[in-house]
């Protein structure tokens, strides 16, 4: 093969090499929502208002990630189906009971981790309650308020998790996947490589520092943890979901430097130490958050072991298997890329 082709071409799987998929599927996820937000964006606002004239506060940002949603799926699944060679299940939606079972405890995990982290800090004299169902300055009901950060929260949890576990954790393990580190190896650096560049996207989020940005990191590996472990985005999404709404949309605090306090179950004034509580940047930049994940871990840790029975990588997302029947990832024996060819 030629040199140039060969920097583009992998032979024996018969598509584009991991880097060049990961850049196209990036570009996509960049602007397909901001083409369909300004196509459609203003219009669906229009009509939301018409509909339910009380949402008129929110119907802007309503229509923007109602959009959002199918914009990334859909430009996700183009590139999955063309670039990639996959059917879209492989990105980790095995649509079986053990899924939504999963999905339910990631759910539960990141709203109980939030609640304990509230708790803590309101324990320990670092967090005041200042009022309850609170809307600012929002003239709505405080159920329809709070529909908004709730929208944003469940596309933000599935689309980031389907971007950067689903799609980048497993193009990076596929790309690493070469003889001198075999499936599970190559299935790691995908995993800390993914959580890095998940906290690098969030570099510039409002009241960012390096230790947010080395935080965001670790959240970026506690994320992954059930998709490494099971092959499936269930517990990832769950958890992605829940850790933020519960952060910004019931307990008032920061999310990733974000300020969601506008409409909250609990509004806060929060003092303490900022090594501690994370500061403006929220309790992921602090050492509370940093137990709260290590415990969360472990709770996943458990939950896999009592669910499948045996704790293993899921050393087949590092494997890609062109033209042949789906299988779950942790039925899958293959250890290593047969053909030696970085993908």
């Amino acid at each position: 093969m030629p040199p140039a082709k060969w920097f583009f071409w992998n032979r024996t799987e018969a598509r584009l090499r991991a880097g060049w998929r990961l850049v196209i599927q990036f570009v996509f996820w960049i602007y397909a929502p901001a083409v369909l937000v300004l196509i459609l964006g203003g219009n669906l606002a229009n009509g939301l208002v018409s509909w339910l004239p009380d949402v008129y506060a929110l119907a802007s940002l309503l229509s923007e990630f109602a959009l959002r949603l199918p914009a990334i799926l859909v430009s996700i699944g183009l590139v999955v189906r063309f670039v990639d060679r996959r059917p879209f299940t492989d990105l980790g939606f095995h649509l079986t009971r053990q899924w939504w079972l999963d999905l339910s405890f990631g759910l539960v995990l990141g709203a109980f981790l939030m609640t304990l982290i509230f708790c803590v800090e309101w324990l320990a004299g670092w967090v005041t309650v200042t009022g309850l169902l609170w809307t600012a300055q929002i003239a709505l009901p405080f159920p329809v308020a709070l529909l908004g950060p709730l929208i944003i929260f469940v596309v933000i949890g599935l689309t980031e998790e389907v971007h950067a576990r689903g799609y980048q954790l497993r193009n990076l393990a596929e790309g690493f996947c070469f003889p001198a580190l075999g499936a599970r190896g190559a299935l790691i650096v995908g995993w800390l490589m993914s959580s890095a560049l998940f906290g690098l996207l969030h570099v510039r989020n409002p009241n960012s520092t390096g230790f947010s940005t080395l935080a965001l990191m670790g959240v970026g590996l506690f994320f992954g943890l059930g998709f490494i472990l099971t092959g499936n985005l269930a517990i990832s999404i769950g958890l992605h979901i829940t850790w933020n709404f519960f952060q910004g949309s019931i307990f008032g605090f920061p999310v990733s430097g974000r300020y969601f306090g506008d409409v909250t179950l609990i509004a806060i004034q929060q003092s303490g130490p900022v090594l501690w509580t994370g500061g403006a940047f929220g309790p992921e930049a602090g050492l509370i958050g940093l137990f709260a994940i290590l415990l969360g871990c472990a709770m996943i840790v458990g939950w896999v072991r009592w669910q499948y029975g045996a704790i293993t990588l899921a050393g087949s997302l590092a494997v890609y298997k062109p033209h042949m029947p789906l299988m779950h990832p942790r039925q899958s024996s293959i250890v290593g890329n047969p053909s030696g060819e970085k993908s």
